[in-house]
């Protein structure tokens, strides 16, 4: 969150500098490397920022928060794979009735 805001600054200022969204992209890739934004989102904050928009916050979206990867779910699947580090994602997500793809995002962040 905190590397896509400083990104976002960084393209608002692109836009200030009168640099088009190629170079921004150009300057953001050698800037930040693997962890740079996608050429899409960059080109769509660049348009947004070039229209006028001055927030570099995200926009508040409609529907439910996720709490799937919550504090506890997450500290559940560390207790669950203390006992038994060879536990499939699978078996894993059955036996917390917590969604796989959910359960494989709280096992790459551990």
């Amino acid at each position: 969150m905190q590397r896509s805001l400083e990104q976002r600054m960084a393209i608002k200022f692109c836009v200030k500098l009168e640099k088009t969204a190629a170079e921004a992209i150009t300057m953001l890739k050698k800037a930040f490397g693997v962890d740079c934004l996608s050429d899409r989102q960059i080109f769509r904050w660049h348009k947004a920022f070039a229209e006028g928009q001055e927030d570099v916050n995200d926009e508040n979206r409609a529907g439910r928060p996720s709490t799937s990867s919550s504090d506890d779910n997450v500290k559940r699947v560390r207790d669950l794979l203390n006992t038994d580090r060879r536990l499939s994602v699978r078996l894993i997500s059955e036996t917390l009735d917590i969604t796989k793809t959910i359960v494989h995002e709280i096992v790459l962040s551990l």
